[in-house]
């Protein structure tokens, strides 16, 4: 497959031409990659215009994908989660409230583009919870809910793969909201690589409307690097609005060198991707199955991720990750109850045969386990106005009966505890003292 972006960008660091231009590193530098990152010259294209090797490249994007079109960010899929419900409420039918049905596990990119695009949240809470990350939901559960809501909302959204693998059944959550007029969004930051395995496992694939996949999570992108899809048969509004809802959010300095390993990794997933991803799906599952029979926990997870429900293996995850950095192995996540642990096929067999040397085997006790279901704070504020109101940090042992401000989350895993608008209760409460988050801004 072509790589125009990168052909460009390489044949002018090449071509010895004086850069009376921006950036002023002037193409040198300590890190050796100043030479590749330029700016918009002559023939590079705008990617909030893309008409040229930009429009090229993400063309050849929705093909590897099975998208109507694909649009690239540099922002990452926080740029994309907001662009995403911009087109949701520019495209709504008459009638249409301006509210997004949302899984409660969602990232904090969410929250804010409820601040900046004054939509009300409606959340699907699960009826039990074992982790802030996870919140699954039924089909029949969605569909009760679309039909006790006084007005269609202007779309459903919902987080597949969550932190720790879980991936919803997105085919069916499809089915319900197509049945109700609604289209569906998927945060699938973490799955962009479910495309390629067989059979394919997109949210694409599977019904979703509008998906977003962070290219540099699972794939060999630089940081930054994020899709938009938009499917075959999605609303037209939302293919001829995207780029305009991505600049709303985007810089109007893109990174270069993320638009060229984006480009790049179209010719990567091309050519014997595939194949690779099944080798290290497999490797994988041999992994899980080696640990399960010395005695840890694993948990269901997407194909390239590994969670370990530490508690069950009697030590708190970050416990375990603490043993696994002692044998050369560092974690993506780890709080109370879990480890998580992600690999591509860029990862060596060695480092998955490096995990089951540093866990060796395991005899202790489980953990008693203590989750605090999702907080439900009383709504006093509109997010929008909580998160733009003057705001205050406090202890949050001394936050009971604020008003939450900004999220209250570290990141990873980036979902928030309390809500922008809500009153702080003693369930949320609880989930600070659990999560080990120690001050929370509140609206003075």
């Amino acid at each position: 497959m072509e790589t125009p972006v990168w052909e460009f960008v390489r044949r002018y660091a090449d071509s010895g031409v004086s850069r009376l231009h921006m950036p002023g590193h002037k193409g040198l530098g300590p890190l050796g990659c100043e030479v590749w990152d330029i700016t918009e010259v002559a023939g590079a294209d705008e990617l909030d215009r893309a008409c040229g090797i930009l429009a090229e490249s993400e063309k050849n994007a929705a093909a590897l994908f099975g998208a109507g079109a694909t649009f690239y960010s540099t922002g990452g899929s926080s740029q994309c989660v907001r662009a995403m419900l911009c087109l949701a409420l520019q495209n709504r039918p008459a009638g249409t409230a301006p509210v997004v049905l949302a899984a409660r596990n969602v990232h904090k990119s969410f929250i804010h583009a409820a601040a900046l695009l004054d939509f009300e949240p409606v959340w699907l809470r699960p009826e039990e919870g074992a982790s802030l990350c996870a919140c699954p939901v039924a089909a029949e559960e969605l569909d009760r809910a679309l039909a006790a809501l006084e007005a269609p909302p202007a779309a459903v959204y919902v987080t597949s793969p969550d932190y720790l693998g879980n991936l919803q059944d997105i085919r069916a959550l499809a089915a319900v909201c197509h049945a109700h007029g609604t289209p569906l969004l998927v945060d699938n930051a973490h799955g962009a690589y479910l495309r390629f395995l067989a059979p394919p496992r997109h949210p694409l694939d599977l019904g979703a409307d509008l998906v977003c996949d962070s290219a540099h999570k699972t794939l060999p992108v630089l940081t930054g690097g994020a899709y938009l899809h938009v499917s075959k048969t999605a609303p037209r509004g939302f293919r001829e609005g995207a780029r305009g809802a991505l600049a709303l959010f985007g810089s109007t300095s893109p990174s270069y060198l993320t638009l060229a390993s984006l480009d790049l990794c179209n010719a990567y997933l091309a050519e014997g991707y595939p194949a690779r991803l099944a080798r290290r799906a497999e490797d994988l599952e041999a992994l899980r199955a080696r640990l399960e029979a010395n005695g840890w926990a694993v948990c269901p997870s997407d194909p390239l991720r590994l969670t370990l429900d530490a508690a069950a293996s009697g030590l708190t995850g970050t416990d375990l990750a603490a043993l696994l950095r002692r044998g050369g192995v560092e974690c993506e996540y780890a709080d109370g109850e879990y480890t998580v642990l992600m690999a591509t096929p860029e990862n060596a067999p060695e480092d998955l045969e490096r995990v089951a040397r540093a866990l060796g085997e395991n005899r202790r006790p489980s953990l008693a386990r203590a989750v605090p279901p999702l907080a439900e704070g009383e709504r006093v504020l509109s997010v929008r106005e909580a998160l733009l109101a003057p705001r205050e940090t406090v202890p949050a042992a001394e936050s009971l009966g604020r008003v939450c401000g900004a999220p209250t989350v570290s990141c990873p895993p980036a979902v928030p505890i309390a809500v922008s608008g809500e009153v702080i209760g003693q369930p949320a409460l609880a989930l600070f003292r659990h999560y080990g988050v120690e001050t929370v801004d509140v609206v003075r």
